[in-house]
């Protein structure tokens, strides 16, 4: 290996949790080689870097598995570990020998200035910010393939979920400057980009610390940039929804015909438990209201089965509502105890079988739901971008996030394709015009 020895220098990156988390290390991915380093994907790395997820217990032992694997694969290797699991749990990544570099949340765009001070010094490196009193840390994305591109805009939560280790792990609300968005998303499209995706641990309170400019104001001003063909934003909750969004939603066709919004669970006791802001019936309202505006949109959602306290009937009325939501797709996750939050010392926690048992049944749930409403679009034609190609076929996804598979050997990246038929999980389809 060229470690210490002069010679272009090798890294790998291991991602692992939510898009934020990708989007970060598509950034560091993009230092590194801006700084004359070659990338890899097997463990001779002369670095490797482990971003990690600590949202279940699931996330964080992958995480810990991930960092021991480095560990006693590459000796020689300069292991930086950052991300949820290392600012929350910084105790449980120092029992691991071995690790070079250890950063929280914060820093992951200084990964370079890491690196060259532990080459200098040999010294294991620990920086872990106080995530609760920074600022929004500025990242800006180059290299991306030409179809969906991330763009974080916002970071940290305030809603303290009972559930959720979020808020501890990425700290409160902070907004990106508008200046900054703008100007990445224009270098983007610039560069062939078809559709643009907001991200962020809680996307729809940009602004929020700010007075005078929130995410309607965002979004009409990426809305006016030239070349943008879709507009997406990755997850928003139900309350952010506001009068403004849904104006926009109603009067731009660029935003898509898809939200993904977070339901957790369909019954108002668990919802309390859960420390959510909202109830069914306000929940059931505005999803009337979104749909009224444009009746054709993809409702995804996420549920957690499981949480404490959460009976039999609670469980099938939760599956009961989701029915009634005619959700296009539901993201199922069993209740992951969390140490540090409200829901971890709660009465009734659920056996691991019940959830397990409810998970399943979930997941037929939704597989019934997206077959119904993917069956709404056979025979209609739909512009998919080409994400997947190969000598066959191509696959992409259409604004309201249908994944289309149809046989076709040009190079266009958007595609008009009429809808034949469903072999789940995709559409089947035919090309009938290159755009």
């Amino acid at each position: 290996m060229g470690l210490f020895f002069g010679g272009k220098m090798k890294y790998k990156i291991i991602t692992l949790g939510c898009k934020v988390n990708t989007y970060e290390s598509n950034v560091i991915d993009d230092i590194m080689q801006n700084n004359g380093y070659e990338k890899i994907d097997d463990d001779n790395a002369d670095i490797i870097i482990i971003n990690t997820c600590t949202v279940t217990n699931t996330a964080n032992n992958k995480s810990l598995k991930m960092i021991r694997h480095a560990t006693s694969h590459n000796k020689n290797a300069i292991i930086i570990v950052c991300g949820c699991a290392s600012q929350v749990y910084k105790e449980d990544i120092l029992k691991i020998n071995g690790v070079s570099i250890i950063l929280g949340n914060y820093g992951k765009s200084k990964i370079i200035d890491y690196i060259n001070e532990y080459k200098k010094n040999k010294k294991q490196i620990i920086d872990i910010q106080d995530i609760s009193n920074t600022k929004f840390e500025t990242m800006k994305l180059n290299n991306f393939d030409k179809t969906r591109a991330f763009v974080k805009i916002q970071d940290g939560c305030n809603n303290f979920c009972s559930f959720c280790i979020i808020p501890y792990s990425r700290g409160g609300i902070r907004s990106r400057n508008r200046e900054d968005i703008l100007s990445e998303i224009n270098s983007l499209i610039t560069n062939g980009h078809s559709e643009i995706v907001l991200t962020g641990i809680h996307t729809g309170h940009y602004g929020e610390d700010n007075e005078n400019y929130k995410l309607a104001n965002l979004l009409k001003e990426i809305l006016e940039i030239k070349g943008l063909k879709r507009l997406r934003i990755s997850s928003i909750e139900i309350t952010e929804l506001n009068d403004d969004v849904l104006s926009i939603l109603e009067n731009n066709k660029i935003l898509v015909s898809h939200l993904h919004i977070p339901l957790q669970s369909g019954t108002d006791k668990i919802l309390k438990l859960m420390n959510r802001k909202y109830d069914t019936k306000y929940f059931a309202k505005k999803l009337e209201k979104i749909r009224k505006i444009r009746n054709d949109i993809a409702i995804t959602t996420d549920i957690i089965v499981g949480f404490p306290g959460e009976t039999d009937s609670d469980f099938e009325e939760t599956m009961d509502f989701a029915t009634k939501m005619k959700f296009a797709k539901i993201h199922v996750f069993p209740y992951s105890k969390r140490s540090g939050t409200v829901a971890c010392n709660l009465d009734n926690q659920i056996p691991e079988e019940i959830k397990k048992e409810r998970v399943r049944k979930m997941i037929r749930l939704s597989q019934t739901l997206e077959e119904e409403y993917m069956s709404k679009f056979i025979n209609k034609v739909e512009e998919v971008i080409v994400e997947v190609r190969n000598d066959e076929y191509v696959i992409g996804h259409t604004g309201n996030y249908l994944l289309v598979k149809a046989k076709y050997i040009g190079d266009k990246r958007n595609l008009m394709i009429k809808i034949n038929k469903i072999e789940y999980p995709y559409c089947i389809g035919e090309v009938i015009d290159e755009n």
